[in-house]
């Protein structure tokens, strides 16, 4: 298959002097916007005590336990600024994402031990079930950095129970356990009660000679028998047993090393967990790359910086999306499938780290003259129109059958409406995309780079209608809505304004309110607000969209449950024909 595979079509061009000084104001918005976002992620990396106090209780923070554990150059942090409960500590206390350990992919995730000792807090229950989720549907292990002090008390009723609540991970560590998929975890500090749950849940326990793990700590042994209130000399009492289960809490390495056996080891020094889990993981099941590659490893063809120029953060301005794809793929180099087809679409073969991935994007602008051919408007690229559903539907298909993951490029107005568009049966295309996704069972990654709206962006390799999303990603530019606010505005009020006009009454009471559900979608949309509610599991850098497309693909291909031998591919041969 190497002539399929190694010499693919150019895609892309240089850019101009001209374009370089005509972008260069789009250049300083994404900047600016980029470093918003940045101080945000700073924020809840400084949360809580600082990196000195920890370390002067001789103890490594989460982010030095990150730096030393996971491979330079690798780390692809996820959900950094989910908080979706709004949390005065300004996170979920939990830090996560994407990672190689002695070389291996894993997702990786620990409790944030300068926030209340990594406790519990509301958000974080929905966080983990999703860092089981990408474990799962990347099919490598979950490594856990264990350092949690129980739940966050006060709020106990915003987490502790539910069917998506915080003992999920029980069930949720058993059934990666069950499908093949370990889980690693290092464990610190004092743990009882759920952050116990957590350390005795994963498949292998590195422990530090510090740490314990309990069914509940000091303060719930405690108090285990209640009296229906407290009075003075109950507290005495109190403060005399805290004192002893404070200097020797229940669970430490003496009894989970030596009596129950459930530490498998334990280290002295901090960094001696993390070297064991690194052992380990050399260990783990893993495919040499070189057995999926279908050619050696290339930079893109272009700088990557160029995206800040070819991608306008003004959502009305047009743009080519190959031009920005040649910016992201090896060598900049693809094989379209059906490129006289469903214009507004683009579908095809690239290479990442010398692995083959399928990229489908939106095109944007005038699609041409008799397009769409069932109506007598012009199509405009952003939208959805038949020819396109039909080819994703095709091109989503055969990848499954060749088994190559997909990377999606979203930048989307919505599908094409109206009875014509009815008639021409979007709707049921649409669907018929939702069932061609679910049917392939392969790993899938999204990045919206500017629009998510309506349907499309639920159809477009979007988490809602989609089990095999792996993770999402967001921009600078992105805003994700049902509907533009402007759009929102007059649907929910047009009918007023008639109302109002046939009533002989001033119609500018209506005209703020639609003005005002306006300035509210368009503040609810805004790329923090989608990272904070989930919309998005993190927002990067676009000259960091490579390093994340190299993170999903080597994942997918280091472990995958299913395999097509390169030479009996059939949509490589359908394109080429």
């Amino acid at each position: 298959m190497r002539p399929y595979f190694e010499k693919m079509d150019s895609l892309g061009k240089e850019l101009k002097k001209g374009e370089i000084k005509r972008t260069q104001e789009n250049v300083e918005k994404v900047l600016g916007a980029e470093k918003e976002i940045e101080a945000a992620v700073d924020k809840v990396k400084n949360a809580g005590f600082s990196t000195e106090k920890i370390n002067a209780r001789g103890q490594m923070t989460v982010w030095q336990r990150l730096d030393y554990l996971v491979d330079e150059g690798t780390w692809c942090p996820l959900h950094t600024l989910f908080n979706p409960t709004e949390n005065i500590e300004g996170t979920t206390n939990v830090i996560d994402g994407l990672g190689k350990i002695a070389g291996k992919w894993a997702v990786v995730i620990g409790f944030d031990n300068k926030v209340m000792a990594g406790a519990w807090l509301p958000g974080q229950s929905e966080n983990i079930l999703r860092v089981t989720d990408l474990a799962k549907r990347l099919n490598i292990p979950l490594v856990w950095l264990v350092n949690c002090s129980g739940a966050k008390l006060p709020e106990q009723e915003k987490f502790y129970a539910n069917r998506r609540g915080a003992g999920t991970p029980f069930y949720r560590h058993a059934e990666l356990e069950q499908m093949g998929i370990p889980v690693l975890a290092g464990i610190y500090g004092t743990n009882p009660a759920g952050g116990g749950y957590q350390s005795v849940s994963p498949t292998i326990l590195f422990a530090h000679k510090d740490c314990n793990m309990a069914v509940g700590g000091a303060g719930i042994v405690s108090g285990m028998a209640p009296q229906g209130g407290f009075n003075v000399e109950m507290a005495e009492a109190l403060v005399e047993k805290a004192k002893v289960h404070t200097a020797k809490p229940p669970g430490s390495v003496k009894t989970h090393y030596d009596a129950t056996g459930f530490f498998r080891y334990v280290s002295d020094e901090e960094e001696g967990v993390l070297d064991g889990i690194k052992d380990y993981m050399k260990d783990m099941p893993a495919y040499n790359p070189k057995f999926f590659r279908v050619a050696e490893p290339a930079a893109p063809g272009f700088p990557d910086d160029d995206i800040m120029r070819l991608l306008p953060m003004d959502p009305k301005k047009v743009y080519s999306f190959d031009q920005i794809l040649a910016r992201l793929v090896d060598g900049g180099e693809h094989t379209e499938f059906r490129p006289d087809y469903g214009p507004e679409m683009y579908t095809g073969l690239c290479k990442v780290d010398g692995f083959l991935v399928a990229c489908i994007g939106n095109r944007q602008g005038y699609l041409g003259k008799g397009y769409p051919e069932y109506a007598d408007y012009p199509g405009i690229g952003g939208k959805l129109y038949r020819q396109g559903l039909i080819k994703m539907n095709e091109f989503v298909t055969l990848c499954g059958r060749d088994r190559i993951p997909i990377i999606w490029f979203q930048d989307t107005s919505g599908i094409d409406v109206g009875d014509i568009a009815e008639q021409a049966e979007l709707l049921g295309l649409g669907q018929s995309l939702i069932y061609s996704i679910q049917q392939t069972d392969v790993p899938m990654m999204l990045a919206v780079l500017r629009k998510g709206s309506a349907a499309a962006h639920y159809v477009l390799g979007g988490p809602t209608a989609n089990r095999h999303n792996a993770f999402t990603l967001g921009t600078a530019a992105t805003e994700i809505y049902v509907m533009h606010g402007e759009t929102a505005a007059v649907a929910s009020y047009a009918r007023r304004l008639v109302k109002e006009k046939e009533a002989g009454n001033d119609l500018q009471p209506v005209v703020d309110k639609m003005n005002e559900l306006a300035d509210k979608y368009h503040e609810k949309s805004r790329p923090l607000f989608c990272a904070q509610t989930g919309l998005v599991d993190e927002l990067v850098s676009l000259t960091d969209l490579r390093k994340y497309m190299v993170a999903f693909t080597g994942s997918a291909y280091q472990n995958p449950k299913s395999i097509c031998p390169q030479h009996q591919m059939i949509l490589p041969r359908v394109i080429k024909g």
